[in-house]
């Protein structure tokens, strides 16, 4: 316990090792992305106490391979599976490779801004063969862009070669964290979760409707769901139809807010 407080008291603005970051936030995502100065303390406080829950599973359970999803696009499910990558690496030192596998609305690579000229899409292509090629973003951190996209994106999600890559790549990392699809765009959620050891379910506060969540949560898999981050909420908030979201989710999972 000790060891890990330590850690969170590190600033994610400076790397121990004091090594730059290579990559550059997009103007959109600055003020959204717990390693520049102008992150609300608080919303860096919440990423950390999910970095913590994450670590405690996996000393407890061996959770090592993550997907974070939604029920519908617009929920913050990318900037909250970037930041918690960025939380892991830089806040507790673990390497962590960060995959963007919504191969039709990718934009990892727009937050932090590297190119796309190849990645994931390539790797899935029949025939291909070989381990992932990770952009290097820090001494801690990777990523794998989607780079070209097929015809039928879902299909190479859910195959053999997939499940072959995300498994190479956890030998290699601390944490392997995937970037996925929502899931009411998915033919078959379950085939994909899995392939983790467990899922993060972002919810837009005040967005989306319970039932579109409750089917989507079904869809997935409920004893894969590790916990659900309900996005953007107001915590000086009460009643309305999201009262209803903690009574609900706390009966299945434990629930962890990233503000």
């Amino acid at each position: 316990m000790n060891e890990i407080m330590r850690e969170e008291e590190r600033s994610p603005l400076t790397p121990p090792d004091g090594t730059p970051l290579l990559w550059g936030p997009h103007p959109s995502a600055a003020e959204k992305l717990v390693v520049t100065p102008s992150a609300p303390p608080r919303m860096v406080e919440q990423y950390r106490k999910l970095a913590a829950t994450l670590y405690y599973a996996q000393a407890e359970r061996g959770v090592k391979i993550l997907m974070v999803t939604s029920a519908v696009p617009g929920e913050g499910k990318s900037l909250t599976t970037a930041n918690l990558a960025l939380t892991l690496s830089e806040s507790y030192q673990r390497r962590v490779l960060l995959i963007d596998a919504d191969l039709r609305r990718p934009s990892l690579h727009m937050i932090f801004q590297i190119p796309n000229m190849s990645g994931l899409g390539e790797a899935l292509k029949p025939g291909a063969a070989g381990a992932l090629n990770p952009i290097k973003l820090t001494s801690n951190l990777s990523l794998v862009p989607v780079g070209e996209r097929s015809a039928d994106p879902m299909a190479g999600l859910i195959s053999a070669r997939m499940r072959e890559l995300v498994h190479q790549e956890s030998d290699r990392f601390d944490w392997v964290i995937i970037d996925t699809p929502p899931v009411g765009l998915l033919s078959d959620a379950k085939l994909l979760a899995q392939m983790v050891d467990g899922a993060l379910f972002v919810v837009g506060a005040g967005e989306t409707q319970y039932r579109v969540v409750q089917h989507a949560l079904d869809a997935l898999g409920r004893e894969k769901v590790l916990g659900i981050i309900l996005n953007r909420a107001d915590d000086h908030a009460s009643g309305g139809r999201y009262g209803g979201y903690y009574k609900y989710y706390d009966a299945y999972t434990r629930p962890a807010n990233a503000g």
